[in-house]
């Protein structure tokens, strides 16, 4: 079995809030989300990932989506963030902030530098 990319599931959790944050740039079809969460450092998102988020998103008044016709082939729905997305877009925005600086603080906390001290070594050469 192939290990598992930590990544992948770390996305699984930040893709509603990744996908909010391409869509407040302007409205987007699927392959565009994709190509600019690619773009973004996120890799591949597969379609199976990304439109089951993007359906919970519609169904909690989040985005919108409207079907437009295709250039010499079928058409595409094309995806809009809502006033209300706009507005958990600037909830979750300052959540993560908070998240990513306790993150941070804590894996500073438990990298010790090579040559340095926990503190440990000292109490027991006292």
């Amino acid at each position: 079995m192939p290990p598992t990319d930590p990544a992948a599931s770390w996305l699984r959790g930040v893709l509603p809030l990744a996908l909010a944050a391409v869509l407040a740039r302007g409205d987007q079809h699927g392959y565009a989300l994709v190509q600019e969460l690619a773009a973004g450092g996120f890799g591949t998102v597969r379609g199976g990932a990304l439109y089951p988020v993007l359906g919970r998103m519609e169904n909690d008044g989040l985005v919108e989506a409207r079907w437009e016709p295709g250039e010499g082939g079928p058409g595409r729905k094309v995806f809009r963030l809502t006033d209300a997305g706009r507005e958990r877009l600037r909830e979750e925005a300052e959540n993560w902030q908070r998240f990513s600086a306790a993150m941070g603080q804590l894996l500073d906390l438990t990298q010790t530098p090579a040559g340095s001290t926990t503190g440990d070594e000292e109490k027991e050469s006292s």
